[in-house]
């Protein structure tokens, strides 16, 4: 009782509060979802940054951007792909962390961190110098392997230097992103519930990068600079060369297209050709005149209608007829690069050979670079080449069977490619020509890729037998690769000269998830085992810089396919003499001409021109598999 008469109810309350705290469960840890939650409502700046997960995956990543690829990259490339391939493995090892994080309600603690984070700093930086010199070893290596001088420059503070800036800046732009997606997705917070508001705020940042990167960054900065640069160059002309006298080549007298209308690469393909005298001063015979007909991407205004392609196409014609090619021996289409280039290996010895009696035509879809083709312009490549040889074919069906002139297809990259999308398949190639010389065909190219996936087995993906080599056949060294297999070699043929380290030929995306074929069973003559399918990238160098059958360039000279004993009129037979090689291609043993009668060699002493005093030798026809007298029925043309 209390002094006012009332009961005390101290105890009773005491006692209550006591059995409720033994009622009430103790404070529960939040689920996965609540951790969530909690996570995104911390303060950016309580976070640990960088996080060493990530920072030891982002370190790994950049020790395997050292291993070599198909062929040897300078240190500036080196420490570009590092940093790109560490701030992959950053994200990567991120985003790994932060779910495991989620997962684990364990946690170690600061002290085991504090010691993990001080054995990463003394351990990384050693093994990153380590592997940076074990790289400069492995490049001089394959440089020795693949011909190249053994020396290189391989800064190796340089490239970590590159390759931290690089990871950096993109690190960065990533972490903006981040804030930025954490501040849309607080203010949707405020109009949605949680859950829509994180969805929607991670579907629109996902939609603003990807239009950024796509319309911005590439369109509009990367492919427009490209672009401008292309177009400035597009205007110029190369040193040494002017407009020609011929009129049997577009930009001369009486030629349907402008001198100046020819961009680049079209100028230099026309003002370079060989005349009938340095020609007959070679063979020792009387020549001709080549023929070569170019048609811009740029089209007068008389000839524009609205089909681009089948405008050129009808340009290409009239050009051809005005110039008389349809009455010459061989008639070859040839499918350009995305800047317009022809490779002149290709063409001149096509024209020594024949005495000059030959004529070559092509038409321009793009003046960008190769790289930015493949981008923007591949599916144009082909479609303008294919209009081309439709109406080249059109205009040789309406001509008598015994006065048409051989045709032939040829192309080099993405010129192959172009060729290559002309045709449905591999027998329509044989159906519809008399020939092809197709160099370094890229991955992607049907024709090639159907080739390789319905080889013969036993045969490397590198050096692919076809039907027992019946048509198809392809070379890295010609005298020894075109005389395999034994068996026959029927006509018409097709010669694809493909180095086996050449990254045009093997990259695709694919290599980012799967072993390359090329990797497996017999390698490559120039392929090192420790080769990685990843980084098989062009290297950026220039073609000019490689030696012959090595990465880019391909033995384009003279010597690099067989030509038959050419049965049909004189004016259609090769002649004895062996060109000038145009840029250098210099000639080896390996470069004599195979054998034509079922994969005999034949042995037999060869006269250089500095033997005959100026006489052309007598070797048996050396440069382009161009046919005896075969005339394919021909398809209708679309």
């Amino acid at each position: 009782m209390t002094s006012t008469g009332r009961p005390s109810s101290a105890p009773d309350r005491s006692a209550a509060a006591a059995a409720s705290t033994r009622s009430t469960p103790g404070p529960r840890r939040p689920g996965v979802r609540g951790r969530v939650g909690a996570f995104a409502r911390r303060p950016y700046t309580d976070r640990h940054w960088p996080d060493l997960v990530a920072l030891c995956a982002a370190t790994l990543f950049f020790w395997a951007s050292l291993t070599p690829s198909l062929v040897p990259r300078p240190w500036y490339l080196q420490g570009v792909i590092g940093g790109i391939t560490a701030a992959i493995g950053y994200a990567l090892g991120a985003t790994l962390a932060w779910v495991v994080r989620l997962l684990l309600r364990r946690r170690p603690g600061e002290r085991l961190w504090a010691r993990l984070w001080q054995a990463y700093w003394l351990l990384a930086p050693a093994l990153s110098v380590g592997c940076i010199a074990e790289s400069a070893r492995l490049q001089r290596q394959l440089r020795v392997l693949q011909e190249l001088p053994p020396s290189l420059t391989w800064h190796a503070p340089v490239i970590a230097l590159i390759a931290v800036a690089i990871w950096l800046a993109l690190l960065l732009a990533g972490r903006g992103v981040r804030l930025g997606a954490r501040a849309l997705i607080r203010l949707l917070g405020r109009l949605l519930p949680r859950p829509a508001a994180h969805a929607l705020g991670a579907l629109l940042t996902a939609i603003a990068v990807l239009v950024g990167v796509r319309d911005v960054v590439f369109d509009r900065g990367v492919v427009d600079l490209a672009d401008r640069i292309a177009e400035a160059t597009n205007d110029g002309t190369k040193e040494g060369i002017h407009r020609p006298a011929s009129r049997h080549v577009s930009g001369g007298p009486g030629s349907l297209i402008d001198w100046r209308d020819l961009g680049y690469q079209g100028r230099n393909f026309t003002g370079s050709v060989p005349t009938r005298d340095r020609i007959g001063a070679w063979t020792g015979e009387p020549a001709r005149d080549p023929v070569r007909v170019y048609v811009p991407s740029a089209l007068p205004a008389v000839f524009a209608d609205e089909r681009p392609f089948a405008a050129q196409a009808r340009l290409a014609v009239r050009e051809l007829t005005r110039t008389g090619a349809f009455d010459r021996a061989v008639l070859a289409v040839a499918g350009t690069t995305g800047t317009g280039w022809i490779d002149p290996n290709v063409a001149e010895p096509l024209e020594y050979m024949y005495g000059g009696d030959t004529a070559i035509v092509a038409v321009q879809y793009s003046y960008l670079p190769s790289w930015v083709s493949f981008l923007v312009d591949k599916e144009k490549a082909g479609q303008a080449t294919r209009a081309l040889l439709d109406a080249v074919r059109a205009e040789l069906d309406r001509r008598p069977a015994d006065r048409r002139p051989r045709l032939v297809v040829t192309g080099e990259s993405l010129g192959a490619y172009a060729v290559e999308t002309s045709f449905d398949s591999a027998d329509d190639l044989l159906a519809s020509t008399d020939g092809a010389l197709l160099l370094g065909a890229p991955n992607f190219s049907p024709i090639s890729e159907e080739i390789r996936r319905d080889r013969d087995p036993g045969s490397p993906v590198w050096r692919p037998q076809y039907e027992d080599g019946a048509h198809y056949r392809f070379a890295q060294f010609p005298r020894t690769d075109l005389a395999r297999p034994p068996a026959r070699w029927e006509f018409p043929r097709a010669v694809y000269l493909q180095n086996a380290s050449d990254p045009v030929v093997w990259w695709s995306p694919d290599l980012l998830f799967k072993r390359p074929a090329w990797l497996d069973g017999q390698l490559g003559p120039d392929i090192t085992p420790r080769s990685t399918g990843s980084r098989s990238s062009p290297s950026g160098r220039h073609r000019s810089t490689w030696p012959c059958r090595t990465g880019y360039r391909h033995r384009t000279d003279t010597a690099t396919a067989p030509a038959p004993s050419t049965a049909g009129p004189p004016s259609s037979r090769p002649t004895a003499g062996r060109p000038p090689t145009p840029t250098g291609c210099a000639r080896t043993s390996d470069s004599a001409p195979p054998p034509t009668d079922g994969g005999r060699t034949e042995d037999k002493p060869r006269t250089s021109r500095g033997q005959a005093e100026g006489k052309p030798g007598q070797a048996r026809g050396e440069p382009w598999p161009y046919l005896r007298g075969h005339r394919p029925a021909r398809r209708t043309p679309t």
